[in-house]
């Protein structure tokens, strides 16, 4: 952890055509696990309402409001770190007016985040200029975005056709002209994703998007084994903590179990007084 937290101008002058090294985020949903992370070198701490699937077992995003979104956000908030905090604002809390959107993106900020993201393109673009109009920097996101899991049917990838990928690219720019700083592009087909990244000033972020995106995300309950769940294509997991955890903790049941645990080491000694006095009792 450095002193100086990522800002918002130095990640929306990312580009890799202009030589910069690809943004690395993660998600987190606790101060454990942002300040492991922020260890490690992430620039970026997304608090993703993906919290409602890999941490309170539901199954999408849906089931979650901005109370929850808050209490996570607030959490990774306490680790202190260097990485930027991203607060997702989830499902209906910036889809009515852009009033509630911005009071929505208030109290994350409040909890400590250092910007919001939002899901969808030219039907946002009112909200967004609401958030950014009230100094609040915004981060979209396009592609799967699955806070429309009703609307398209299942978690699917976008932008297969002609028309849905040009569909994408509209919205890129719309976001980019009001004002996002940064753009989640989700499980879109590599081309479009490298077409959206060459057409934008702004950096774009890939999850399912190819390798040419400016930076990648990755779910962390995905990426390190946690997750129960299914794991989506584009995920490479890169630890086995699930295992390690369940290993550990089937010591633990054994030790108990057989009377080794706890042992004197873990025991708290006591005088000769007070054993005698115990031992009359």
């Amino acid at each position: 952890m450095s002193d100086q937290r990522t800002s918002v101008p130095a990640v929306r002058a990312t580009k890799r055509r202009n030589g910069d090294a690809p943004l690395a985020m993660m998600t987190a949903y606790d101060e454990p696990t942002a300040r492991l992370l922020d260890a490690a070198g992430v620039d970026l701490l997304l608090v993703g309402d993906s919290v409602a699937n890999v941490v309170l077992g539901h199954d999408d995003t849906l089931q979650i409001g901005i109370d929850v979104m808050a209490h996570h956000t607030r959490a990774v908030a306490a680790a202190k770190p260097s990485a930027m905090i991203i607060g997702d604002l989830p499902w209906m809390s910036y889809h009515l007016t852009p009033v509630q959107a911005v009071e929505s993106a208030a109290v994350l900020i409040r909890a400590g985040a250092d910007s919001v993201k939002l899901e969808g393109g030219a039907n946002r673009v009112p909200a967004v200029r609401a958030i950014i109009d009230a100094e609040i920097p915004v981060m979209g996101h396009l592609g799967l975005t699955p806070q429309s899991v009703r609307a398209m049917g299942g978690f699917k990838v976008q932008g297969r056709s002609v028309d849905g990928a040009d569909a994408i690219r509209r919205d890129a720019l719309s976001l980019q002209e009001a004002g996002c700083f940064a753009i989640v592009l989700e499980g879109v087909p590599d081309v479009l994703g490298e077409a959206i990244t060459a057409e934008l000033d702004i950096p774009t972020i890939g999850i399912g998007a190819g390798p040419a995106t400016d930076g990648q995300v990755l779910v962390f309950h995905d990426a390190m084994g946690l997750s129960g769940r299914h794991v989506p294509k584009f995920v490479r997991t890169y630890g086995a903590i699930g295992e390690a955890i369940t290993a550990a903790a089937a010591a633990y049941v054994a030790d108990v179990k057989d009377g080794s645990f706890p042992a004197a080491a873990e025991s708290y000694a006591t005088s000769d007084e007070l054993r005698d006095h115990l031992g009359e009792a």
